[in-house]
């Protein structure tokens, strides 16, 4: 079970380094040094790519595909390279020209999908939210980390990108924390809105839409809000980046967290009773 998301990135940048001391193994090549003054670099840069302490560019990729013998095998290293950049993203990057290219950039994964697993510790997934709720949301999103303002097309966005909702021939699993129904975004009409229309999503067939109440025993501890993709990725969002996991053994991790968390939430009636509790105190 990973210690933290960016922990998958560190360990598939080591992995990478093992396989290039590999080829670099199987070439002759046994120590770093004898490596380096063929590939005309200093030993340190061999050393440091190899144990996965600097991200290898495409040049160097190619270097060791060639110093090694092994040219055909620079298009894979490429490729694995590209994945590991992925995998963590940081959002002042992304978010250069506002909010909405990313909400755009997620409608071909939320098109192919068939299975939604989603768990959100303090606020509404955004699947499910209200115009009003995003708004309020985004809002104060773009205004802490000072990015262009566009929020009114990301919630057009996010919003459009909801019909997938009611595909019945897809699944949603919905966890949320009990505080995530009572952390107030956009005041108390939008609050008893957004509360209200988790009602009906609630009672869709297709929707699993489970509460884990602050009473619960727990069994697993609150973590980063997680989506998990059918068993194609998962995205986890921290305050300043996005991590991707495509690593089958890393997404098999997060699907075994959703399980256990999933089994301390309330459904059906229970969870239609929390969410009217929190109706019912917005002032």
């Amino acid at each position: 079970m990973p210690t933290s998301p960016s922990s998958a990135v560190r360990e598939a940048r080591k992995t990478l380094g093992n396989r290039l001391r590999e080829l670099r193994k199987q070439a002759g090549f046994t120590t770093a040094r004898a490596f380096a003054a063929e590939a005309g670099w200093s030993e340190s840069k061999a050393s440091r790519i190899e144990n996965g302490v600097t991200a290898p560019s495409e040049e160097d990729l190619l270097r060791y595909a060639v110093v090694c013998g092994v040219p055909d095998a620079h298009q894979d290293l490429v490729a694995t390279s590209h994945n590991i950049e992925e995998m963590y993203v940081e959002w002042r990057r992304v978010e250069q020209q506002g909010l909405r290219p990313i909400q755009q950039s997620r409608v071909p994964l939320y098109e192919r999908t068939r299975h939604f697993r989603v768990y959100e510790p303090g606020v509404i997934p955004g699947l499910v939210q209200t115009a009003a709720y995003a708004r309020a949301i985004m809002s104060r999103i773009a205004a802490f980390r000072l990015i262009p303002d566009d929020v009114d097309e990301a919630v057009a966005v996010r919003i459009t990108r909801q019909k997938v909702l009611y595909d019945a021939s897809r699944r949603f699993g919905l966890l949320v924390e009990e505080t995530a129904l009572r952390s107030r975004f956009g005041g108390s009409e939008v609050m008893a809105a957004q509360l209200g229309h988790l009602l009906k999503i609630a009672a869709l067939p297709q929707v699993s839409f489970g509460v884990i109440p602050m009473s619960a025993d727990r069994v697993m501890w609150p973590l980063e809000g997680f989506w998990v993709f059918d068993d194609e990725r998962v995205l986890v969002e921290l305050a300043t980046a996005e991590v991707t996991v495509r690593q089958p053994s890393e997404i098999a991790a997060y699907t075994c967290m959703f399980s256990e968390l999933a089994g301390m939430a309330c459904y059906g009636p229970q969870a239609r009773s929390l969410i009217a509790e929190a109706i019912g105190v917005l002032g």
